[in-house]
């Protein structure tokens, strides 16, 4: 059964998906016209005077960082490292050309996911994938929506948001501080009941304290292992480029790392971890308080800069600095051998700590995401059993380590992505006309202000 499922994983994240993906992101690039170069400082502005002046649940600050938890997770510690170690240095290269144009994919989701959210018997909003499969392509489209849904639902319950992250906060904290896993497992699961019962306020306001702080931490001390091997930064960047186009073997302990594997590790492992093109993010995006999709879409944008291109690199640079790649490491290992050759005395520590904050908001933010799959499967009557399952969940998983479910959650994870691809590729006209319409009177109201300052003067 194992061997059967992984045959199915590795067919659904071989190279057609990686084309689709990469693809819409390419032809999201073109119609846009490079829009997140050009108006990524516009974007990055937003995150922080967005005006929040329409219908919505939560700010855009909020729902940028709801989503940032359920991204900003292992994959960013452990992901980074079986990139770099499977591809080489050259992989992160790679990582940064999906982000690239994963930053183009991510912003369409948020125009078209607040474009045609709508509001439940709750008076909450809800969009994502399934409603604007449904709403902007048809009524013939529906069941590519419930596919989603489905799928949805099932990479919340059995992998991203449950059993792979708290089995990574309780492993982590038994090997680096001997603390049982019963004890980790019971706090963590109350933690998130506390959390998660209280619907998506609930959530965003955690996620948008804990989110800052957890992601300044770990900037601050990858950082630092980059200043501590400054003399060994150039080369290190030489590396990353040199190894992406490089098919001969690398050198430094590793063999037979050729553009091919470089590429897939590379492109695979950050769109993991951003999740640009695999619907997740635009689910939150909905809820946000803007009336603008183009706006709410800039600063979903954000998200992919801030998760690869930030966060990843700062991870895989320190990871070829230190010469952790190199060794017979890999994983957590690997990231906590680097953590360790700059900071002997506490690396490990601040690993521990950022490893599982990154976990635990996973789940949180997952379990959002799992909730509004559920209502639209089944309406608000089942989003309170689908609370007390997943926290249930949570609890039960610290206990498994079920190779099958984990391939299981990985392959529904990936189909995930082909309904709302195929959304996106269908939709991409109505995302360039709602891009247009807001830059029009974005220039039209800085017009006016330069007018007034004019006349003022």
């Amino acid at each position: 059964m194992l061997e059967i499922l992984s045959m199915i994983n590795s067919f659904v994240w071989g190279l057609p998906l990686m084309i689709l993906l990469i693809g819409t992101g390419v032809l999201m690039t073109v119609r846009l016209r490079l829009l997140q170069v050009l108006k990524l400082p516009v974007a990055l502005k937003l995150i922080f005077v967005a005006r929040n002046a329409g219908n919505g649940d939560v700010s855009s600050f909020q729902a940028l960082c709801t989503a940032l938890a359920a991204t900003v997770g292992t994959g960013n510690i452990v992901g980074v490292a079986t990139a770099v170690k499977a591809g080489g240095p050259g992989a992160l290269f790679w990582m940064w050309l999906a982000a690239f144009f994963g930053m183009a994919t991510k912003y369409a989701e948020g125009v078209l996911a607040v474009k045609y959210r709508t509001v439940d018997e709750h008076g909450n909003a809800s969009g994502g994938p399934m409603y604007y499969i449904e709403q902007g392509l048809g009524k013939n489209y529906k069941p590519l929506a419930v596919l989603f849904a489905i799928f949805g639902t099932m990479t919340a319950c059995l992998g991203s948001g449950t059993f792979t992250q708290i089995n990574a906060i309780t492993s982590i904290l038994d090997v680096t501080l001997g603390v049982p896993v019963l004890y980790t497992a019971l706090v963590v699961t109350v933690l998130v009941g506390f959390i998660t019962i209280g619907g998506l306020r609930s959530i965003a306001k955690v996620t948008g304290r804990i989110v800052p702080f957890m992601s300044m931490m770990y900037m601050a001390t990858t950082i630092a292992i980059l200043i501590y091997y400054a003399d060994q930064v150039p080369a290190a960047i030489n590396m990353v480029f040199e190894g992406a186009f490089n098919t001969t073997a690398a050198t430094g302990g590793f063999l037979g790392a050729t553009v091919m594997v470089a590429m897939r590790s590379g492109i695979a492992r950050g769109i993991y971890s951003n999740e640009a093109g695999l619907g997740s993010a635009p689910i939150v995006a909905a809820a946000a308080k803007t009336k603008w999709p183009a706006e709410q879409g800039l600063v979903s944008m954000t998200g992919t800069f801030i998760d690869t291109i930030i966060i990843c690199s700062l991870t895989g640079l320190s990871l070829i600095v230190s010469s952790a790649w190199c060794g017979d490491l890999n994983g957590a290992a690997m990231t906590e051998r680097a953590f360790t050759s700059a900071f002997p005395l506490f690396g490990k520590m601040l690993l521990t700590g950022g490893l599982a904050l990154f976990a635990f908001t996973t789940i949180i933010g997952w379990n959002y995401y799992g909730e509004r799959c559920v209502a639209y499967l089944f309406g608000v009557k089942g989003i309170l059993p689908y609370r007390y399952a997943y926290i249930a969940l949570v609890g039960v998983g610290a206990f498994l380590k079920l190779e099958t479910v984990w391939v299981i959650a990985d392959i529904v994870n990936g189909l995930m992505a082909i309904p709302n691809l195929i959304a996106l590729l269908c939709l991409s006209g109505v995302v360039v006309a709602e891009t247009k319409k807001y830059f029009t009177y974005w220039d039209r109201v800085h017009t006016r202000y330069k007018s007034i300052r004019t006349v003022s003067k």
